[in-house]
């Protein structure tokens, strides 16, 4: 297989129109030059991503666009995370993401979600955090420090069966009716103990001299054990996968992708655009596939910040898509597809299932049609409808369905 591929996600970019942008989505009201030149001469559709009864999380729908049936494949996120950083999860074994919250009290004195990332804390003040906790941990389990707010926990001979939560799903929600947990004697002996090492803790003390929200819990979610996912050479595909955040990595180990780490790829808005895409481009010259993921329109999404969501859509095609089709000009043929894994609206500050927008250009030096067109959601609703992620990709790589 000669040819290159590439696929460019934007997290979360899908979105409602919104008042506050005259009834634009933050898509239509970003500045998307070239991803708007590359609509000219591409085909517009949507993909249902998440399959029926599915939670619209990232890790199903980014394996969805990977070319993976969830339904199949899908064990939890949690497991994903773990074979980003190394660990090789034993059959008894579950993984959990232990995320660094904010809680806080409301003014009826009951205990919310106030930031489901602790004011975006970062990788080193969590490391620090999460050295603190092993005591915390007992002999069934095992912490691991992850990037930014995103740890994980390992329970040996644990239970997979639990009906937990994203934090980001609640965030000023009031979060006793979702902390089942603290019922799991393991796990509940461990969210007590790391929140009473989090009350004093000097990171804590110093975020709050800084007037930042202290990481003074930890919430569980996402569990799951190993899954059993076929690799992408079986299509004489072979590359990397290119992303700050573990989930993505992980399902880039299970496909067969090496999974890059790019120095400075925070997962927001201030991740560092140039080194991703050098990375990229680094792997497509060793490789013919490269999968790039941008988590930020996403983090802004889950926040409610409108214009910075605007923003990270403008950064996506001004500082990802405009450098990687500079870039890939060396290469004699390219297939590229820009998707959004689902849909986020700032309204709602949480995923949902709506088709995700996508667009695929089978040759970036086929002439301009003359066409006029942009990557949005209302004008993909008006183009191709692809029933699942597994037969987009089939579709992308040119495999007969």
């Amino acid at each position: 297989m000669d040819d290159k591929f590439v696929i460019l996600v934007g997290d979360g970019m899908g979105d409602y129109p919104c008042e506050k942008l005259g009834g634009l989505t933050a898509l239509e009201a970003a500045r998307t030059p070239n991803i708007d030149r590359l609509a000219r001469i591409g085909k517009l559709g949507t993909v249902r991503t998440i399959p029926e009864g599915m939670e619209p999380g990232s890790d199903v729908a980014n394996m969805s666009l990977l070319g993976y049936d969830p339904a199949v494949y899908h064990t939890g996120r949690a497991p994903l995370e773990a074979a980003s950083i190394g660990i090789k999860l034993e059959p008894d074994e579950v993984a959990f993401r232990c995320n660094l919250v904010y809680l806080q009290r409301d003014e009826a004195g009951e205990l919310i979600m106030g930031d489901y990332s602790a004011g975006h804390i970062g990788s080193a003040e969590a490391r620090e955090i999460v050295a603190s906790l092993q005591p915390a941990c007992g002999p069934a389990l095992r912490l691991y420090p992850g990037v930014g707010f995103r740890q994980l926990l390992v329970w040996k001979a644990g239970k997979s069966a639990l009906a937990t939560v994203p934090p980001h799903d609640i965030s000023g929600r009031p979060v006793a009716k979702y902390d089942i947990l603290r019922e799991e004697p393991v796990l509940g002996d461990f969210c007590k103990k790391a929140g009473a090492i989090l009350e004093d803790h000097p990171v804590n003390l110093r975020r709050k001299s800084e007037g930042k929200p202290p990481a003074n819990a930890v919430w569980l979610w996402g569990q799951g054990k190993a899954p059993l996912m076929p690799r992408l050479d079986r299509f004489g595909l072979g590359g990397a996968m290119v992303s700050a955040v573990d989930l993505l990595k992980g399902i880039g180990v299970y496909a067969g992708l090496d999974p890059v780490m790019v120095e400075g790829a925070t997962g927001y808005i201030d991740t560092n655009f140039e080194g991703k895409v050098a990375a990229a481009l680094c792997a497509l010259e060793k490789g013919n596939f490269v999968f790039l993921h941008l988590e930020a329109p996403d983090e802004v999404s889950h926040t409610g910040d409108l214009e910075l969501k605007v923003k990270a859509i403008e950064y996506f095609d001004e500082r990802i898509v405009g450098p990687v089709l500079e870039g890939v000009k060396k290469f004699a043929k390219v297939r590229l597809l820009i998707a959004t894994d689902h849909y986020t609206p700032v309204s709602l500050r949480t995923h949902t299932n709506d088709p995700a927008p996508f667009l695929l250009v089978e040759d970036l030096d086929a002439p301009g049609s003359g066409k006029t067109g942009r990557y949005c959601e209302r004008e993909a609703a008006a183009g191709l409808r692809i029933s699942c992620g597994e037969e987009l990709f089939k579709i992308f790589i040119g495999v007969k369905r």
